[in-house]
């Protein structure tokens, strides 16, 4: 339905049009369910569904000192009852409506869709053979994902700590086994886990083969193969989960990595500006920043790579890598101190890295990759990285 305009600002009706017909829109794209535009009744000034619907996705949009506010409801159409809230904070960018259009409704959508695949997919009721999710499921792992928001290593012990205790008591909870495993493979990217892709891999096909439209399960074995370097069949993985939520950065930044390492430069930094127009999930916030700066420096284009490594250390300064790219970043551009500054701090949050281990495994990974990877690598040394 359409978002009503409750902000008292003279951009406020324009907004909440632009928000619904993109909310609309990214909808529309979702696989396994249909979209009816409203209409309005002639003489009476209201607005009703075009065709029988199960659910209406209501909205209203106000305006804080320094953000627009989104709260919009996913009411089911029968019995009134409310089965999802999205409350939305964006802050007002006077330069780019387009850009706070597309993060309101952004952040509404990438919930709403997580809702719906949920009702449509997993359902609501307790399946002690992981059928379903619980609302104690749901509690665990909302709780451990929020742990995380902060990326640091004492954040990802203490998630991980929280998921392994609810699946020793559940141990045939499929949705539990599988925010264990997005966890255990972030955790592997980060270089603060060591892989176990057998085990990883068989509880995720286990879950594909009970879920197989399912967001957290279909990111997740997109997560686990592009670790593997197989990005090939990463791309597909994440297309699919891209279908049930057009929204998903993290995603999309999947996407942008198995691109860049294809050798796909100005695709991965296109896909990773899109995520960064979406701007959600919070906690995936900082690998879309990091991977157009990537993408960015792949190309030669120090000076456009900057802005985007320093925010997403600003976001997340734990990785090591973050400052080993902004390094070479500095190197190439001749702020030498930087450089070295950068460098510094890098092997401090990673020690012992050296040329040999700095770059992901390049297995699979296009020549084009490996040429442009070597080139930054040799700046990273330049600015302290060790040879061996």
């Amino acid at each position: 339905m359409p978002v009503i305009d409750a902000s008292n600002d003279p951009r406020g009706a324009a907004v909440a049009g632009g928000v619904a017909d993109r909310l609309t829109d990214g909808l529309s794209r979702i696989d396994n369910i249909r979209v009816v535009a409203p209409r309005s009744e002639a003489g009476t000034g209201t607005e009703r569904a075009s065709a029988p619907s199960d659910f209406e996705v209501r909205g209203e949009l106000q305006r804080g000192q320094q953000a627009w506010i989104l709260r919009a409801r996913m009411i089911r159409t029968a019995t009134g009852e409310v089965r999802a809230v999205a409350t939305v904070s964006v802050d007002a960018d006077e330069s780019d409506t387009q850009l706070e259009q597309s993060r309101v409704a952004a952040g509404a959508g990438h919930l709403l869709a997580g809702r719906l695949n949920r009702l449509l997919e997993t359902g609501e009721s307790s399946d002690a053979t992981g059928g379903s999710t619980t609302g104690s499921t749901r509690t665990v792992i909302e709780q451990a994902t929020a742990s995380i928001n902060q990326t640091t290593r004492e954040r990802f012990g203490m998630a991980q700590t929280m998921l392994q205790e609810a699946l020793t008591a559940e141990s045939n909870n499929v949705d539990l086994a599988v925010a264990l495993a997005a966890l255990q493979l972030r955790g592997i990217q980060m270089v603060w886990y060591s892989p176990d892709d057998a085990r990883a891999g068989a509880t995720l096909e286990r879950a594909l083969r009970a879920k197989p439209n399912s967001i957290p399960v279909l990111e997740t074995y997109c997560r686990f193969l592009s670790a593997n370097n197989r990005f090939v069949e990463s791309l597909v993985t994440c297309a699919r989960a891209l279908s049930f939520d057009p929204w998903n950065g993290l995603a999309l930044y999947l996407v942008g990595l198995g691109q860049i390492h294809l050798g796909r430069f100005e695709d991965a930094l296109a896909t990773f500006r899109q995520a960064d127009r979406f701007d959600t999930p919070q906690v995936s916030r900082w690998t879309w920043l990091l991977g157009a700066g990537w993408a960015n420096m792949m190309m030669g284009r120090g000076d456009d790579a900057v802005p985007w490594l320093q925010r997403s250390i600003a976001i997340t300064p734990a990785s090591g890598r973050s400052h080993m790219l902004l390094a070479a970043t500095y190197q190439q551009l001749g702020r030498l101190d930087e450089a070295r500054a950068a460098m510094k701090e890098g092997l401090r949050l990673r020690p012992g890295t050296t040329a040999l281990n700095v770059s992901p495994p390049t297995k699979n990974a296009s020549p084009v990759f490996l040429e442009a990877s070597g080139r930054i690598i040799k700046l990273m040394v330049a600015a302290g990285l060790p040879e061996s």
